[in-house]
């Protein structure tokens, strides 16, 4: 399985609770709405996870992991020089 970068999952938990914030009960911004379900969605699939507490857990997790030095070499592709 491919993993999100910890910067990439940073940003989506950090704008999920701010969304989380901006659609609290009352208010009514579909805008915001949809955006919040939008990054719940990315947070999901970027963790291949199938509900937001887990998406949560797996994003915080693999962010303690990279704060603590245990990140993986992050994969490249290759260019068509390279060929």
């Amino acid at each position: 399985m491919l993993l999100a970068h910890p910067a990439v999952l940073r940003d989506l938990v950090e704008r999920h609770a701010a969304l989380e914030r901006a659609a609290a009960p009352g208010a009514a911004d579909p805008a915001i709405r949809q955006e919040l379900a939008d990054v719940t969605y990315t947070l999901c699939v970027s963790t291949g996870t199938r509900d937001l507490a887990a998406a949560l857990r797996v994003a915080r997790h693999r962010l303690a992991e990279a704060a603590d030095g245990h990140e993986e070499a992050p994969l490249t592709a290759g260019t068509d020089r390279d060929r």
